[in-house]
């Protein structure tokens, strides 16, 4: 019998699952490509972005398939001995050349003028007018008109710190989806008559929020037989602001009584404070002249000075979380979405228009913009959310102070947070230590966050927490 000891089941378990763990890390860490072979795998890809647009302008759809009809032909036909696909390959080689010359021997003039809108919003269609005035003494057609959009290719720092995460060839795509700024399909061009001007209807849809620069318009007609384009190139920039995208949003009554607005409505007041005529009583020493009732003197033959009373109003904060450590997330963009549904909606309905609304929120420094009974437009407002940028470098608790601050103002508060943690949670208690009513939304992916979600901050009735999950926020949103 041996006298050697056997190794516990366990530890046989824990000892494959070492073995199997570090296994996968050595086979994870061996498939991972060296520096060099990242700047190679990158040059690659950014001159296959490059042939791609350049084929796309230059060559039509049909040009596209007998490019590659000759490619294929071609690698078949190497062996000429053994098959006659060479000859195939010669045809359609000479077909492109002969295309290509006659392309780009046809001269074509015209200039273009666009006319576009002061804002577009996001995957909303963007229409606009196109004037092209043909300065020629010959009628020109077949033309097709498309955009040139400032769409930069990712950096090689970019992809390479995309390339180290999990999923790299996902994040890989998506970064390249989220360069494009918009979709704008080609428009045809009706015959443009010697010395004629005409007027097109374009439309695009903008893919992100911020300025959308139009870089050129690209007039192209095809060669006669239909495979390679001449284009022209006109250089005419512009830009147009891209506001997020809106939600349609319920009957929201926001929560909260009217409050002595002292500092807020002043601001507004041409002259002097802001508030609202109470009575007339005789002039008392220490009166202010401005105060004086200039017709009851008249009338009366002494001076009547005008009682008034500081002026109430119903005041909300919209506080909007952008603290993260990713140059960009869906999350965010969801959040700066909700808010400006939150701004329009509320500005537009008839019971809130003449409240006023606070929007808060972090970026390169703190904003705060306030709208509504003429203190600003919505549209300023939107067009702040538009350029909003994540705080990467400050602590979330950098906003309680400024929330702080006006905490006697308010009348209640939406919160849309990207997250839930101690710092969230401490903003909320903050506001229901104040009695301030409050909407707390959290917008998560599709992982959800903890349940049951802790609501234990929420000391008012007429407050409320609420979660919302990416791809179901619209959904979700209508059920508030």
């Amino acid at each position: 019998m041996s006298d050697r000891t056997a190794l516990p089941q366990e530890n046989h378990t824990d000892l494959r699952q070492q073995i199997s763990h570090r296994a996968k890390q050595l086979l994870a860490k061996s498939m991972q490509p060296s520096p060099l072979g990242l700047l190679l795998i990158y040059r690659l890809l950014k001159v296959n972005h490059r042939l791609k647009g350049w084929l796309t302008k230059y060559l039509t759809p049909v040009g596209i398939s007998v490019l590659c009809a000759t490619f294929v032909f071609g690698l078949i036909g190497l062996n000429v001995k053994r098959s006659v696909s060479y000859q195939v390959f010669v045809f359609l080689l000479v077909l492109l050349i002969v295309c290509t010359v006659l392309a780009r021997c046809t001269r074509y003039r015209a200039r273009a003028k666009r006319h576009l809108p002061r804002f577009g919003i996001v995957d909303t269609p963007l229409r606009y007018r196109v004037t092209l005035h043909n300065p020629t003494q010959k009628q020109q057609r077949g033309f097709t008109a498309s955009e040139s959009f400032n769409n930069t290719f990712p950096s090689l720092s970019n992809f390479r710190k995309v390339m180290r995460t999990k999923g790299g060839q996902d994040s890989w795509l998506k970064l390249l989806a989220r360069r494009s700024w918009a979709f704008a399909p080609k428009v045809a061009v009706p015959p443009l008559a010697p010395d004629q001007q005409v007027d097109i209807e374009a439309e695009l849809i903008p893919l992100r929020r911020g300025l959308l620069t139009f870089n050129q318009l690209i007039l192209a007609c095809p060669d006669p037989l239909g495979l390679v384009n001449r284009c022209i190139t006109l250089a005419h920039p512009q830009k147009v602001l891209i506001l997020p995208k809106r939600y349609r949003l319920p009957t929201i009554q926001l929560p909260g009584s009217r409050r002595y607005q002292s500092d807020g409505l002043a601001a507004a007041a041409s002259v002097g404070d802001s508030e609202e005529f109470r009575a007339l009583r005789e002039y008392r020493p220490g009166d202010s002249p401005r105060k004086i009732h200039w017709k009851s003197w008249a009338k009366t033959g002494k001076p009547i000075i005008k009682e008034e009373q500081a002026e109430y109003a119903v005041r909300h904060a919209l506080i909007l979380d952008t603290f993260q450590s990713e140059d960009y997330s869906e999350t965010m963009e969801e959040a700066i979405a909700i808010a400006a549904s939150f701004a329009c909606t509320l500005q537009t309905n008839g019971q809130t228009q003449e409240s006023l609304l606070d929007t808060l929120f972090m970026s390169n420094q703190a904003h705060c913009f306030t709208v509504g009974r003429g203190l600003g437009q919505t549209e300023s407002l939107l067009s702040l959310l538009a350029s909003a940028v994540p705080c990467q470098d400050k602590p979330f608790d950098t906003l309680l102070p400024v929330v702080r601050s006006r905490l006697s103002l308010l009348s209640g508060c939406i919160c849309i947070f990207l997250t839930w943690d101690s710092d969230r949670k401490a903003l909320i208690e903050q506001l229901q230590a104040a009695n301030v009513p409050t909407l707390g939304l959290i917008i998560t992916d599709k992982k959800g966050l903890p349940e049951p979600l802790d609501r234990s901050c929420l000391r008012n009735s007429q407050s409320s927490l609420h979660v919302l999950h990416l791809n179901n926020i619209q959904e979700e949103l209508l059920t508030l």
